[in-house]
């Protein structure tokens, strides 16, 4: 499953301020559909990094985790992790980065 979203500032810029507000993200999935996301964090991991983001659902009760793939300076995508081990690590690494802001069930 890839993400599109295009961003009108740089990267670093645009994380910044996601993270001084809570900010929703508007992405289209490969069928087209819009799934609109509420940005938690971005982790850097092994050189490459990831968006941690849940879906702006009052019931959403699970992250999802997408690697971020820049495409250029305004462009990039998200792309979803196969790999269930490096999921795993990616998920370690926030809940440890959040214990104690957010209750993991």
């Amino acid at each position: 499953m890839a993400f599109g979203k295009e961003t009108d500032m740089a990267n670093e810029e645009f994380y910044e301020e996601m993270e001084n507000e809570s900010a929703l993200i508007t992405l289209e999935d490969e069928e087209g559909n819009e799934v609109e996301f509420e940005f938690l964090d971005v982790i850097e991991y092994d050189n490459e990094e990831y968006i941690v983001l849940i879906e702006n659902r009052e019931d959403a009760d699970e992250v999802v985790i997408l690697k971020i793939n820049v495409l250029d300076d305004e462009n990039e995508e998200y792309l979803s992790i196969e790999d269930e081990d490096l999921l795993e690590t990616l998920f370690d690494i926030f809940k440890q980065k959040y214990e104690g802001e957010i209750d993991f069930e």
